[in-house]
């Protein structure tokens, strides 16, 4: 892949995470090389790209429209997120190193000064840092890979719960009982820690699903708002 395709596959894929692009969008190649000032090839890699990675889905004669999971599928995935994410807490309890567990409180207290702002958007990628660094903390690659892979197809989902009342100050407590038991030595209390932090059910798979169908009736709104524009100038 060209960088201007890696380039261009990185703002379509931060436009899917922060909502600017919904699951169900359509996604056009000439509105996008247009709107990008590029030719249709970097586009259509980037596209395919997104796709290999679960966040796009090419369709026959719609082409790629942004991946809706199900609320079955999105139980799954999670449940798979809490898991992988439990073994690289798991193996950085007993291998990370002085320098790395500085940068996780360092990446803590970014967290920390997005949530008293109250900022979700900042506390998003503030959120995301402190994940890597556990990833990168296990020292076993193939695993941070596969962790870093599902966390990019749950990025629109973990930012949209992020949306929840009070939800930014209760993960960031949930960070901090992480780093606490990593601290301490206690593999099992770090594991514990992490499942609860990642998995979605209960409350918190409701408010994602309320959530969800938020979004889907703004996207609704949207096109009906664009038809009916649409008919007024032909």
């Amino acid at each position: 892949m060209s960088r201007l395709s890696e380039q261009l596959r990185e703002t379509i894929e931060e436009e899917v995470a922060t909502g600017k692009l919904l699951p169900g969008t359509h996604l056009d190649e000439i509105e996008l090389a247009t709107r990008f000032g590029v030719s249709r090839t970097p586009i259509r890699e980037a596209l395919n790209q997104l796709a290999g990675e679960g966040l796009l889905e090419i369709r026959p004669r719609r082409g790629a429209v942004v991946a809706q999971a199900s609320p079955q599928r999105l139980i799954e995935m999670f449940e798979v997120m809490a898991e992988l994410e439990a073994m690289c807490v798991r193996l950085a309890v007993r291998r990370i190193s002085e320098a790395e567990m500085l940068s996780l409180q360092t990446v803590h207290e970014s967290c920390r000064s997005a949530a008293e702002q109250r900022d979700p958007d900042a506390y998003f990628y503030a959120n995301e840092a402190f994940h890597s660094a556990l990833y990168s903390a296990s020292h076993n690659s193939f695993l941070a890979e596969q962790a870093q892979a599902l966390q990019r197809k749950l990025r629109p989902y973990r930012r949209l719960q992020l949306r929840v009342r009070n939800r930014v100050q209760r993960s960031f407590d949930e960070h901090q009982s992480i780093i606490d038991a990593i601290a301490a030595g206690d593999v099992e209390a770090a594991v514990n820690a992490v499942r609860h932090h990642v998995v979605v059910q209960g409350e918190r798979f409701a408010d994602l699903l309320s959530g969800l169908q938020q979004m889907t009736q703004a996207q609704q709104a949207e096109s009906a708002s664009a038809t009916a524009e649409a008919k007024l100038g032909a």
